[in-house]
Order: C-alpha cells, then sequence, then structure tokens
C-alpha cells in the first residue's frame, strides 16, 4: 500500500513539475490577442503597440484579430470562452468591462469570467467638429444645437462606450439633444466629410487630425488639460464640474489562466513602459501609462463598474 501511495504522489509531483514548466516555458506558440475594435480604433493601435514588443520580447508572432462589435463584447466573449493556456489573450477597453454590464445582458460576466493581468494605459477623449461648423468651442456647439434643434449628431465608438456615455451626460447637463451615431470603432471620416458634424473619440485616434487641422478640436474629457494637448479646454473649464470620461485599456485572458503566465505578462508590461520609444509613441496618440498588477486591477474594475453604473444611470443612457 505504502508503494502505492509513493508511486501515486511521483505522479502527481510529476504532472505538477511538468505544468509547472510548461507554463515557465510559455510561449512556445504564436499568441493570439483579441482586439474587440476595428483596425484604426485607439484599442487597436495601442493593442498593436504591445503586441509588437511582446514578440520581440519573447520570439513568437503576438497576433492581432480584431473581433469587432457591440463595442468590444462580441471579441470579449470569445476571450472568455477560450482555452486558459495563455494562448488567447485580450486588449480590453473598459466599455465590455464596466460600462456595458449596466446596460444589456452579456454572454459573460467579465468579472468572473475574465483573469486580470494588467492595465496598461489611460486615455481622454476629445470633442471635435467638422471644420465647416460654426462652432469653436463647447459653449458654440451647445448654442448652436439650441438654436438648430434635431440638425446635430455625434458619432462615437459604439453604444455603451466611454464616448457614448460622456455625449450622452452632456446632451442632459446641457440641455440639448444629438442623435447618437455609434460605429464599430473610429470612424473620423464622416467628421472629416461633414456626414456626422461632430465626434466624440478616444485621442488615440483622434489627437492626431485634431493636430493637422482635419477636424476642430474643441474639447477633453480629462479632469485637467492633457500635457499632450495643451491647447484643448476640459469640459470642467466650459461650465461642467466633475465632467470626466476617461478610457483605459487592459490585458486580460480567459479565468483559470495559470497564474505564473499572469505574472510574466504582468511583468512584461511594467518592463515595456520603461521603453523610450514606448513612452514617445503614447505621447503621440495622447496616452498616459497605467499599469496595475493583477489583483490590484481586479479590485479597480470593481469600483470602476460601480462607478459607471451611477454615471450611466444619471445620464439617462440607454440601448433601444
Amino acid at each position: 500500500m505504502n508503494r502505492i501511495v509513493r508511486s501515486l504522489a511521483a505522479l502527481v509531483f510529476a504532472f505538477v513539475a511538468t505544468e509547472a514548466t510548461a507554463q515557465t516555458n510559455w510561449p512556445e506558440k504564436p499568441v493570439r490577442l483579441v482586439v474587440g475594435f476595428t483596425a484604426g480604433s485607439a484599442t487597436d493601435v495601442t493593442g498593436r503597440m504591445f503586441a509588437q514588443k511582446f514578440s520581440e520580447a519573447w520570439g513568437q508572432p503576438v497576433i492581432v484579430e480584431n473581433i469587432a462589435g457591440n463595442s468590444g463584447a462580441i471579441g470579449t466573449d470569445k476571450v472568455a470562452k477560450a482555452a486558459p493556456d495563455g494562448y488567447t489573450l485580450m486588449w480590453s477597453g473598459n466599455a465590455a468591462i464596466t460600462i456595458l454590464p449596466s446596460l444589456q445582458p452579456l454572454p459573460f460576466d467579465p468579472l468572473k469570467d475574465l483573469a486580470p493581468i494588467s492595465t496598461t494605459l489611460s486615455m481622454p477623449s476629445i470633442f471635435f467638429v467638422n471644420n465647416d461648423l460654426p462652432v469653436k468651442s463647447i459653449a458654440d456647439l451647445i448654442a448652436y444645437a439650441k438654436a438648430n434643434p434635431g440638425k446635430l449628431s455625434y458619432g462615437t465608438p459604439g453604444v455603451g462606450t466611454p464616448q457614448h456615455v460622456a455625449g450622452e451626460l452632456f446632451c442632459h447637463l446641457a440641455g440639448i439633444k444629438m442623435e447618437h451615431i455609434p460605429y464599430r470603432g473610429a470612424n473620423l471620416a464622416d467628421v472629416m466629410g461633414g456626414v456626422v458634424p461632430v465626434g466624440i473619440q478616444n485621442a488615440g485616434a483622434s489627437l492626431p487630425l485634431v493636430r493637422d487641422g482635419r477636424v476642430r478640436g474643441i474639447g477633453i474629457t480629462s479632469l485637467k488639460r492633457s500635457p499632450n494637448a495643451p491647447d484643448l479646454p476640459t469640459l470642467v473649464e466650459a461650465g461642467f464640474p466633475g465632467f470626466e470620461a476617461t478610457s483605459w485599456f487592459a490585458l486580460m485572458g480567459p479565468a483559470g489562466t495559470p497564474r505564473p503566465i499572469i505574472e510574466k505578462l504582468a511583468d512584461e508590461v511594467k518592463r515595456i513602459f520603461l521603453l523610450p520609444e514606448v513612452a514617445a509613441s503614447l505621447d503621440k496618440v495622447g496616452g498616459d501609462p497605467f499599469p496595475m498588477r493583477p489583483d490590484e486591477f481586479a479590485r479597480f474594475a470593481r469600483a470602476e463598474r460601480i462607478k459607471w453604473a451611477e454615471v450611466v444611470k444619471s445620464s439617462g443612457v440607454h440601448i433601444d
């Protein structure tokens, strides 16, 4: 009997050791990084930036796969249901994780079905308009909307995104109406062409066009002016105390992803932020480093879900 017990113990030890070795050697094949928005969106641009650095560090391809739809929820659902082996990861925006649960039933629970690895960066959004619209400030926008009821619409990356909630909250507080036009990511061409006169998009997608003068920036959704766009006044300065709608991006995996892999990924995110070229790239897209360790990220996500539920309620935003 003792021999049998010792043999079973040896088998268990060998299995555990093999699993630990496999996790330590991870990745041994290409890794899929799912992005829940279209190519060219801020989520996509920042995700590809990190995917390249991951590939360089690991010597394995990190393949970005855009699975757009429902403000990132379709791609997130795919990852939540993937094998928890570290070879399918999610580059997530905060919409599907902390906002959409207050707006609609989802086929996954972001706080239970996903493993938090690390937040990565935060990014404000920019209110901008078509250059032919006679609007040069938030005050002008409000005045124009009141003088031209039913004529304004605004585009965002999708329903339930921070930009959508910010737009509805802004309209509610300003006492105006603008029709919401949701896209599956960044679509600034329609604002440049005048099809949609107003846009609210992450700085990563919109700031380059504002800097080039292809659209006119009129406000930014951070509490303080961004050093990346110091000429853009905040909504707070425009008369909306406490108005903030910041996006953040994070790295996540399916629940059950082995802890050694999660820790290795979190360490890699921290290392990438120390690279000078990454800091320069973030400046270009208006992003700020925002790394958190897995446990801290888990607590933060729970708090953010509560915060956005209150914002959704106060803004009156809903899905028809």
